[in-house]
């Protein structure tokens, strides 16, 4: 029994169509995103002639504020179903972004506008995170929710992938804008795919959403910090996104700069190597079977923070070029492993009424905790030199294994509303 219930995992056939349309959105907006990556500064620097200042504002403050703004929507959302907020986030994000285009063919863009999109955005993808998240917890069975999990991982390498090199054909025979508008569209589609999933999703209580307090807003973050096993892992995925993320400005003008890499060595120096990711997340759930959860994550989590401090000795030419790629394809394979044994780890310990709460406390957590140490290394960079603040955050990121969680004793909370899906 047990090995037909596996050869149906590889088979691929048993999660069902609803989680296969729900696979299908989250791929075509993932794509979108890629798509677009890097778009907003471009813009920002070709069509409206922005500083540096500006730019940085644009990833940095757009993103914190953008979190601030998800704080009261993770309560909010814990008391609604969660197909209609993740339709209707999908929409916002559709309509935000295609004000862009539609300013930009106006002749009336300003940066005070991709500003406050890129808010909107921030904040949207914050409560989507939170809503999926619960969302496939009621619709999938537990022990689903590693290949799940899987399934969304490998997806996002692929789309890394694919995304930017088509980005940039599209930038380089269009302009910036035209991606915003493949964005864009690809949140339509996405809202369109999840309308398709269906089914019946039961009302959460109303007396509880009637009850809910202005304290409710920190209930995510007390949830987190009162459970032993979520509170180190916590801690450690928000400050080791925060210190890779930090450091991929710095790259840039290490690489562009200082260096002279071209464009496109630079970002096959990083698009490449996703291959990793892909190759990763395939791996998870055998290694989960063969090892077990636990160790899979405190092993997998400790080894991706040994590989960014060697970014540090990064030099020109060839030698150069293959020692980012080889850093970033270790970094990446484990990312790969790590990422969707994680998420199913939390979601695991996390009460069915409390994963939209805590999902969005960590979501805004994230955003903020990467934009402040973007913004610090900034400074950073600046002051001791590129090369050095990256050689900082590698060494900084050693230390992140200490707060993984020691034990798992943690009990699961399984899904009070999964079902088997044929």
């Amino acid at each position: 029994m047990r090995s037909g219930h596996r050869l149906g995992h590889l088979l691929g056939h048993r999660l069902g169509w609803r989680f296969g349309w729900l696979w299908g959105a989250y791929g075509t907006s993932a794509l979108g995103t890629w798509l677009a990556f890097g778009a907003f500064p471009l813009i920002a620097i070709r069509v409206l002639h922005a500083g540096p200042a500006e730019v940085a504002a644009l990833s940095s403050v757009g993103a914190a504020v953008g979190a601030a703004v998800a704080v009261p929507l993770g309560p909010w959302v814990e008391f609604r179903r969660k197909r209609p907020v993740l339709i209707a986030m999908d929409l916002v994000r559709f309509a935000a972004l295609l004000t862009v285009p539609a300013a930009f063919a106006l002749g009336v863009l300003t940066f005070l506008q991709l500003l406050l999109v890129s808010v909107v955005v921030a904040a949207a993808d914050i409560t989507f995170r939170a809503a999926s998240g619960a969302y496939v917890k009621t619709l999938l069975p537990a022990d689903d929710l590693l290949v799940a999990n899987a399934r969304f991982e490998s997806t996002a390498w692929t789309t890394t992938i694919i995304g930017p090199p088509l980005g940039g054909a599209m930038i380089g025979l269009l302009s910036p804008v035209a991606t915003v508008v493949a964005d864009a569209v690809s949140y339509l589609l996405s809202a369109l795919g999840i309308r398709a999933t269906g089914g019946h999703e039961p009302r959460p209580e109303r007396r509880e959403a009637a009850r809910m307090r202005a304290g409710d807003l920190l209930d995510g973050w007390r949830y987190i910090l009162a459970d032993a096993t979520l509170r180190p892992l916590f801690f450690n995925t928000a400050l080791f996104n925060g210190l890779v993320m930090a450091a991929q400005p710095l790259m840039a003008v290490l690489m562009l700069g200082r260096l002279g890499f071209t464009p496109w060595q630079y970002g096959l120096a990083f698009a490449a190597p996703s291959i990793g990711g892909l190759l990763g997340s395939r791996l998870a759930r055998p290694l989960v079977t063969r090892f077990g959860q636990h160790h899979v994550l405190v092993v997998v989590g400790a080894l991706r923070a040994l590989w960014p401090i060697g970014l540090a000795f990064l030099g020109p030419g060839t030698g150069g070029l293959l020692l980012v790629m080889g850093v970033e394809l270790g970094l990446i394979f484990c990312c790969g492993v790590f990422n969707p044994v994680y998420a199913t780890y939390r979601l695991e310990r996390t009460a069915t009424d409390r994963v939209a709460r805590t999902l969005s406390a960590w979501a805004v957590t994230t955003k903020a905790s990467t934009a402040l140490l973007t913004a610090v290394w900034g400074v950073l960079g600046g002051l001791l030199g590129p090369r050095t603040a990256i050689g900082l955050a590698g060494v900084l990121l050693l230390a992140t294994p200490l707060l993984l969680p020691r034990h798992d004793h943690t009990p699961r909370h399984e899904p009070e509303l999964a079902r088997s899906h044929t």
